[in-house]
């Protein structure tokens, strides 16, 4: 099977309900957060990192570990919320975009988050899809159904954070 072919539709089928209920699943998602305080945030490379937000209610630090769709330059990184604007780390940003971030072996650095507008998304998705086919190709009906809504090409609807490292 090429790198570009599509997978059949029933192995297709089952890696969209596994990654679906690996989304879903908590501790299999706060599972990486361990790693990074372990300080092996190397393992995951360049293409995640650990996020360090401020509860808007708590105060409290929260932590999740996110996919690097797009390093558009030095120091910066783009991720997308997979839940949407009800993300938590989405909605906490909002409220407080100051942040800490640890990217492979470096952390952690003060940040801020700026919420991409919908021509910044669109771009980073084509990039990302571009660089990542296949992995977007099983990916993208497993946000859709975490959404509950289909993404287009411009990715309406699937919020995208700049996070720019302040602190290096």
């Amino acid at each position: 099977m090429s790198h570009n072919s599509v997978l059949p539709s029933a192995v297709a089928d089952t890696l969209v309900r596994l990654a679906t209920r690996a989304l879903r699943n908590r501790r299999l998602m706060r599972a990486p957060i361990w790693l990074y305080r372990a300080r092996l945030g190397f393992l995951f490379g360049s293409r995640m990192l650990l996020l360090e937000h401020t509860g808007r209610r708590s105060g409290a630090r929260r932590y999740v570990v996110l996919e690097v769709i797009d390093p558009p330059e030095k120091n910066c990184y783009v991720v997308v919320s997979g839940f949407g604007d009800r993300s938590q780390w989405f909605r906490n940003l909002r409220a407080d975009p100051r942040a800490r971030v640890w990217v492979r072996h470096h952390g952690p650095a003060d940040a801020m988050a700026r919420t991409l507008d919908p021509d910044e998304t669109a771009a980073a998705l084509h990039s990302y899809i571009t660089a990542h086919t296949r992995a977007w190709q099983t990916m993208k009906p497993a946000i859709e159904n975490t959404l509950g809504a289909p993404i287009d090409d411009r990715g309406t609807g699937l919020p995208m954070v700049m996070l720019r490292i302040t602190g290096r």
